[in-house]
């Protein structure tokens, strides 16, 4: 057992999702004596401008060292990583160590994942809670293995989803409420009573090993033959990012992408083919989908900003004659 000033933490994080754990330890006096983040990106149109992680800015603003290996793998990276001589590694939203890293320190390597594991391991667990309809999810802490999101688990708490929760909510909701599990963890293995167990043991059957994949452009496609309640599940699970989107066909034939970050559900019986827009010119764009209609409330056309419907049919007056496909 050591007191947890005494304790040798590394931290491993890239974003915003990221600080809020490192910011706990921190300010509940632990002892975190360096933090590994991903490289500056380049930015702007030249990519003459290096951009820091949302963790970065948060160490240097603490006075913590930091390393920004390219290569996990690079011995001089390597080496500097022994030299802090961590008693224990915490990763939160980086990427996937190799085990010359994650065994590194002596009471080894934990990650904080945002999903009740085994449910949704994977990168994007957050988004796929709620475009499959949960209601609710929660945090895990597991000590890391040989494969992604596998190991033994530490602690586990849950949260509710709303029906009207979208991706941003729910990612600010878990963000605490994970900081507040990745310092109930570090007591734990300070105090020398972590009673870890192996993710099998949750395993109620097929529904537990729904993945959480990476998203694509085209994963955000929205398709229109889909039941109201899932398309409106999809549309806040991508929202406000990467943002579920569809193309605006007028009646000449001209496609345009538009990006929706909103809507309502609206069930009713209606005899309207798939994709028929219903508006009144003014307030309200309804499409028509199996079992109602789906109306949007915020959108986005390419080019310009996101945008109420009210704004947006300002400069749109024409779209009942459009549909989307």
């Amino acid at each position: 057992m050591k007191k947890k000033e005494d304790l040798r933490i590394v931290y491993m994080g890239t974003p915003e999702f990221a600080v809020e754990c490192l910011r706990a330890l921190v300010e509940h006096g632990y002892q975190v004596v360096g933090v590994v983040t991903m490289p500056d990106k380049p930015m702007g149109r030249h990519g003459s401008v290096l951009q820091s992680s949302a963790v970065k800015k948060y160490a240097e603003s603490v006075g913590l060292p930091i390393l920004q290996p390219e290569k996990l793998k690079d011995e001089a990276f390597l080496e500097a990583l022994r030299a802090w001589n961590a008693d224990l590694q915490i990763v939160v939203a980086f990427r996937m160590l190799p085990e010359v890293v994650w065994n590194m320190p002596r009471l080894g390597t934990f990650n904080l994942h945002a999903s009740l594991l085994p449910r949704y391991r994977g990168a994007a667990p957050i988004n796929w809670a709620i475009i499959n309809g949960d209601t609710k999810t929660g945090v895990t802490t597991f000590f890391l293995d040989h494969e992604i999101d596998t190991g033994s688990i530490i602690m586990q708490e849950t949260c509710p989803i709303a029906d009207t929760d979208d991706a941003g909510i729910l990612h600010d909701n878990l963000m605490a409420l994970g900081a507040q599990t990745v310092l109930k963890s570090v007591d734990q293995i300070c105090e020398g009573n972590v009673v870890s167990f192996p993710q099998k043991d949750l395993f109620d059957g097929v529904s537990e090993f729904l993945p959480a994949p990476k998203i694509f452009k085209e994963t955000c496609r929205i398709d229109w033959n889909k039941p109201l309640k899932n398309l409106y599940d999809f549309v806040r699970g991508l929202s406000p990012y990467p943002a579920a989107w569809t193309e605006l066909v007028t009646r000449d034939g001209k496609r345009q992408v538009l990006k929706v970050y909103q809507t309502e559900k609206r069930p009713e019986q209606h005899c309207f083919s798939v994709g028929t827009i219903q508006s009144d010119g003014k307030s309200f764009v309804d499409v028509a989908v199996d079992g109602g209609f789906l109306r949007l409330q915020s959108v986005q056309l390419a080019g310009k900003k996101r945008m109420s419907v009210t704004d947006f049919l300002n400069g749109f007056k024409q779209i009942a004659e459009s549909h989307v496909e």
